[in-house]
């Protein structure tokens, strides 16, 4: 097969990778790709949200499969686009994507569904918020109702912090049209954990779990991130085969039930945000997508053919498939540009990649190529180094003996990556 792969992060090169190994894949391709996709498959200079062009360039080129990476191109339609003009494609459709792209949506089918979550009220007026934060009991999280690029929501420990995020996400607009709805919830107390499973209608595979890290700095300082790094599996206090299956049964299926009763039943990779509270486990959010940087420490876990996991997923054969797991842990870590998630400069050269070492292996995000051939910085997040290991700590001290090979200026990563 000829595959697409849509997006331009590590997560996309890390599908990329993995589609690649597969013996039914002859090429891949990657729109638009980065400078470390270019080293293992063809990039398309293509926006990953200009579905007319993507779909013009998939039936152009005999593309026989597309794998959707970002939440934006899903939220737009791009599975619907595809599957109207006969393209195969990977993906949730538009209206199975609500469960990213609306909170409010995603909360009011857990509620109805009997799916253990967080309290919350929806607001689209920004004095009816704070009146209800007024009313409220500290601490809180605040949530734009729409893709923010994984930095819409904000922990809030007073109501003065509580008003500001409001008034940043309504008054302010900080992320756009995502706030014009602002969910306001009880924020709860556990270890997160991030879940994925492969859904195919009312099928749920079985999951794999992972741990990340979302603020800047060590010690979970700082603001929020799209994610510094992450590791897999996480210990099994927090995720083991009881744990797996109140999961299954208390949230991913009544979800996937869910989404099939209303006429739009999902298929894809369905990713579930869950806090391990004292009275279990609770359903924090949904994604329509693999996570970033969960995808760079899952992948070099998976045995099964991911492509042939793929192409079951959306033909509607998931369940006659085994999909296998490698016991070894794996490890990633991010590195950042000074300044990120805030404003940050671009274009500085990175060196040391070839000086990387195995089990380690390196994502790349925002990165491009020069036109001498030099790798350069193109982004916030610019690299993760994962590495396999037969344990945790082997894991993380591969990743981080590699990730201290590669330099560029104003490079910054946390240093406690699975220090657990």
């Amino acid at each position: 097969m000829r595959v697409l792969v849509i997006g331009s992060g590590s997560r996309e090169h890390a599908i990329a990778w993995a589609l690649g190994r597969s013996p039914s894949v002859s090429e891949v391709i990657v729109a638009p790709g980065n400078a470390g996709t270019r080293g293992i498959a063809q990039n398309a200079p293509i926006a990953a949200e200009d579905i007319d062009a993507l779909l013009a360039f998939a039936r152009q080129n005999d593309v026989d499969f597309t794998v959707v990476g970002p939440e934006a191109p899903l939220a737009l339609g791009i599975v619907d686009r595809f599957q109207q003009a006969g393209s195969p494609i990977f993906g949730p459709t538009q209206a199975a994507a609500r469960i990213e792209s609306s909170k409010a949506f995603a909360k009011r089918l857990m509620v109805d569904n009997g799916v253990p979550t967080a309290a919350f009220q929806a607001f689209t007026d920004y004095d009816a918020a704070r009146g209800y934060v007024e009313r409220s009991a500290t601490p809180l999280v605040v949530k734009a109702d729409g893709l923010a690029a994984g930095k819409g929501v904000t922990v809030v420990n007073t109501k003065s912090e509580a008003f500001s995020a409001l008034h940043a996400a309504m008054v302010e607009r900080q992320f756009g049209d995502a706030g014009n709805c602002v969910i306001v919830e009880e924020r709860m107390q556990g270890q997160e954990v991030s879940v994925f499973a492969f859904v195919d209608g009312g099928y749920v595979s079985p999951m794999v779990a992972a741990c990340d890290y979302k603020r800047a700095g060590d010690g979970d300082a700082g603001p929020n991130t799209g994610g510094m790094g992450s590791y897999s599996p996480p210990a099994t206090q927090h995720w083991n085969a009881e744990i797996e299956a109140l999961v299954r049964k208390r949230i991913m299926l009544p979800v996937a039930n869910a989404l099939a009763a209303q006429g739009c039943p999902y298929r894809g990779v369905l990713y579930l945000g869950m806090m391990l509270t004292a009275d279990g486990p609770k359903a924090l959010e949904f994604n329509c997508r693999l996570g970033d940087p969960e995808t760079q420490v899952i992948l070099p876990r998976l045995k099964t053919d991911l492509a042939q996991i793929m192409l079951a997923t959306a033909r509607g054969e998931l369940a006659g498939l085994n999909i296998d797991w490698d016991d070894r842990a794996c490890v990633g870590v991010v590195m950042a540009s000074a300044g990120y998630p805030g404003a940050y400069a671009t274009g500085y050269p990175i060196s040391g990649l070839p000086d990387v070492r195995e089990p380690a292996i390196v994502f790349q995000a925002g990165t491009r190529a020069s036109d001498n051939g030099d790798t350069l910085t193109h982004g916030g997040r610019v690299l993760t180094v994962a590495a396999l290991g037969d344990d945790l700590a082997a894991a993380r001290a591969a990743a981080y003996a590699n990730i201290a090979r590669i330099h560029f200026e104003g490079a910054f990563y946390r240093s406690d990556i699975a220090a657990v």
